[in-house]
């Protein structure tokens, strides 16, 4: 059961909750969820020099909150917040473009109330890890040194437990393969325990390289 779900969606309502909270009716709900992914898409182009992990996105009936999880919030607050300015002016711009074909009434800027929230441990972050994984094997670095120093960095952090799987021509090899590196413990099954997960592919000369990784953080009693 552990490798034939997502080990987040197995735990949502009992240990997480959604990214996006917000109700519409039948002809809003396909608008809102093609909004949602412009929203996460664009800004986390933008953003992955500040190391942005996550958007939450929540809408209320006149207002949307977003809410950005970064390892290095300075960068996107910027000077005297004049960072946060211009992410709200580019999100503006994309949904009244995305917004302009649909028949709305109210054409005005949206109103957006955009929050930072900073990734206390960034190597307990499974989407961090994964990006970093991924950004060193396109620069070509060995794989087996890369990987291992992650797992001592998110080991080191005070996880449980660590996976790291990698799959395709690792290395520049001729025949793809997959390589698994553990160490600690990784209940997938059990819902109790706290497990992130994130998959990111990594372009590399010889193809594209699939980088997995599960981090088991803790028990909730």
């Amino acid at each position: 059961m552990g490798h034939k779900i997502h080990p987040i969606g197995f735990r949502l309502g009992p240990l997480f909750t959604w990214d996006s909270r917000w109700f519409a009716n039948n002809q809003q709900y396909k608008h809102f969820v093609i909004e949602d992914t412009v929203i996460r898409r664009d800004p986390f182009k933008k953003l992955r020099v500040a190391g942005l992990t996550k958007i939450e996105i929540e809408r209320s009936i006149n207002k949307i909150a977003i809410i950005l999880h970064v390892v290095r919030p300075g960068m996107v607050i910027g000077r005297g917040g004049q960072g946060m300015e211009d992410i709200k002016k580019y999100i503006q711009t994309l949904l009244l473009k995305m917004r302009k074909d649909r028949p709305v009434k109210n054409q005005s800027p949206v109103k957006l109330d955009i929050r930072v929230e900073q990734v206390k441990e960034p190597y307990l972050n499974a989407y961090f890890v994964a990006s970093q994984i991924a950004e060193q094997l396109a620069k070509r670095l060995p794989h087996k040194r890369v990987v291992s120093y992650a797992i001592e960095k998110v080991m080191n952090s005070g996880a449980k437990g660590v996976k790291v799987m990698l799959s395709g021509r690792i290395g520049g090899a001729e025949i793809s393969r997959r390589e698994t590196f553990k160490l600690g413990s990784i209940p997938l099954s059990t819902i109790r325990e706290v497990i992130d997960y994130e998959h990111i592919p990594s372009l590399t000369k010889s193809g594209y390289v699939g980088v997995k990784v599960w981090i088991c953080k803790r028990e909730v009693i």
